[in-house]
């Protein structure tokens, strides 16, 4: 008769035995892959081996090590067209600046980290979903057309161009649409992580959908890409929350 006795749960697993303090130590213990600026501590967990400056989403450190300094993007820094598209979207990303020597751990309400090695691209990512990107990116906040009331907060984006490394964010696994002259995809926007730089999605409003489930936003309102790139997905339906002054 075959053993149909599971496997052991792995030490520090949840279902797992009590691990001793030692060893806790041990399976938690910061780790040097060599991996260059930006390296995965965790699906969650970023470290940043600084060396100079970051753009980093404001309040995402949660430790560092060394001799680092932290300071919030002016209003102005990005130029008044900017300033606007931010009054307009409520706030904007609040985006601050880590410079100096050491290493930083950055997080953001435990989402999977995802890192991307810009070489000369252009990419969109909702605001919600940037944790950090270098100095060497461009970004640009957009909005999207005819958005405001649409979308309690609004729907305000980032566009990033250039090369360098870029860390985006994720609720639970993420998966990757194509996106073709002759077949469009829509998506629900609080869905939606990223898109591809030459893609500019319109507001589509079902309004049969919203009766259906009545509800008064969310499915009713779509975001619809045509063209020729990509669109990447979460399985989870972000809210758009109103930032505070």
């Amino acid at each position: 008769m075959e053993n149909s006795t599971p496997p052991p749960m792995p030490p520090g697993s949840p279902a797992g035995p009590a691990q001793t303090i030692e060893e806790f130590l041990t399976n938690t213990a910061q780790r040097d892959r060599g991996h260059g600026v930006f390296e995965l501590e965790s699906p969650r967990m970023l470290e940043v081996n600084l060396n100079g400056k970051m753009n980093t989403k404001m309040g995402s450190m949660v430790a560092y090590l060394g001799n680092i300094s932290f300071k919030r993007e002016g209003m102005l820094d990005q130029g008044m067209g900017n300033l606007l598209k931010k009054a307009v979207s409520g706030e904007g990303m609040k985006i601050s600046y880590a410079e100096g020597q050491g290493k930083l751990y950055l997080a953001d309400s435990g989402k999977k980290i995802i890192l991307l090695k810009l070489q000369n691209d252009a990419i969109v990512v909702n605001g919600n979903d940037v944790l950090a990107f270098e100095s060497s990116v461009k970004h640009k906040i957009t909005m999207m057309r005819k958005v405001a009331g649409m979308m309690a907060g609004g729907l305000f984006n980032v566009r990033f161009d250039g090369s360098g490394l870029l860390a985006i964010t994720s609720h639970f696994e993420p998966i990757t649409l194509r996106v073709t002259p002759d077949q469009p995809v829509v998506t629900d926007p609080n869905a939606t992580i990223a898109w591809s730089g030459n893609l500019e999605p319109q507001l589509k409003t079902d309004i049969s959908f919203k009766t259906l489930l009545g509800r008064g936003s969310g499915d009713s309102i779509q975001m619809k890409f045509q063209g020729d790139g990509f669109v990447v997905i979460q399985p989870y339906e972000e809210v758009y929350l109103q930032a505070g002054g």
